[in-house]
């Protein structure tokens, strides 16, 4: 698989000298400069490198807990499926980090309360 880590690099340095942070509550989803990354972890898309991610918590104004979501079905305790805006979504609870709000470009919207908590629940019983 092709890599593509200069201009992730080149991007990221830019979204860090922006200093451009969006203010976050729990259960919104964003689009989400997370990265060209190593191994197992989960890439971003396009020249952005982002991807959609779900505010699981805020931990101050400047970071939260985030979860990397895929449109991609998988089954097994590490994901957990929902609807957000009529399409399948799912939640790779594995790759839960945490994420400064620089990385972040677009709200795509917030999902339901129930879907947050079962979200939640699948983390929780992931690493708990």
């Amino acid at each position: 698989m092709k890599k593509y880590f200069k201009n992730w690099i080149s991007v990221k340095s830019g979204l860090h000298y922006a200093g451009v942070f969006r203010t976050v509550k729990e259960g919104e989803v964003w689009w989400c400069a997370v990265g060209e990354n190593v191994g197992v972890e989960i890439n971003g898309k396009n020249e952005e490198f982002s991807r959609p991610v779900l505010v699981l918590k805020k931990l101050s104004k400047y970071g939260f807990m985030g979860i990397p979501l895929t449109s991609q079905e998988h089954v097994g305790s590490w994901y957990v499926e929902f609807v957000f805006q009529d399409k399948k979504q799912t939640a790779v609870l594995a790759q839960a980090r945490v994420i400064s709000a620089f990385r972040l470009y677009k709200k795509m919207g917030t999902v339901p309360n129930s879907d947050l908590e079962m979200v939640k629940r699948g983390f929780r019983k992931l690493y708990f």
